[in-house]
């Protein structure tokens, strides 16, 4: 992920910039992209692999992350050319927000889709960019790297998301 995961600690000053409670009274077509950046909470638990049953497309999570996913910071290592790396990583926007059914329950922007307020711990509510992983809603210290185990072995890695 880019830089926006320097913490936060003038909510203020933020509010100042980015509009106080944008995601409030915007939809996620009507943020701009300084706000579109700033509703990630940095959880990272987008960038986890997910099984799609192939009969159902019931989607079951993992705790096997992305190749550039760092686990300590929950960031990406190489986000401004993480296309290159990973062609089949999913670039977030309103329309694929709107498409996919699997994000977490407390992701950000699901949660701007479908008229709910972020979490308390969020950090546009907080002005600190650790309180996710305060919470123990990030993926933080809790993922093995896809390097290190093959497609076959993901089934010993699933997990419920909303315990990660």
């Amino acid at each position: 992920m880019p830089s926006r995961a320097t913490p936060c600690t003038d909510g203020n000053r933020l509010s100042d910039r980015l509009g106080d409670r944008f995601w409030e009274n915007k939809s996620l077509e009507e943020l701009n992209t300084e706000q579109w950046e700033a509703l990630c909470d940095g959880c990272g638990k987008c960038c986890l692999n997910k099984l799609e049953h192939w009969e159902t497309g019931e989607i079951f999570w993992t705790n096997v992350a992305c190749e550039l996913f760092n686990d300590g910071s929950c960031q990406c290592s190489d986000y401004s050319n993480r296309f290159a790396t990973v062609p089949d990583c999913v670039q977030l926007s309103p329309t694929v927000v709107r498409q996919i059914t699997w994000l977490p329950e407390t992701c950000a922007y699901a949660r701007v889709r479908d008229g709910r307020d972020l979490p308390d711990w969020h950090y546009l509510k907080t002005g600190d960019r650790m309180s996710v992983h305060r919470a123990g809603a990030s993926a933080q210290d809790k993922t093995v790297s896809e390097q290190n185990v093959t497609v076959e072995e993901y089934e010993d890695f699933l997990v419920d998301i909303d315990d990660l």
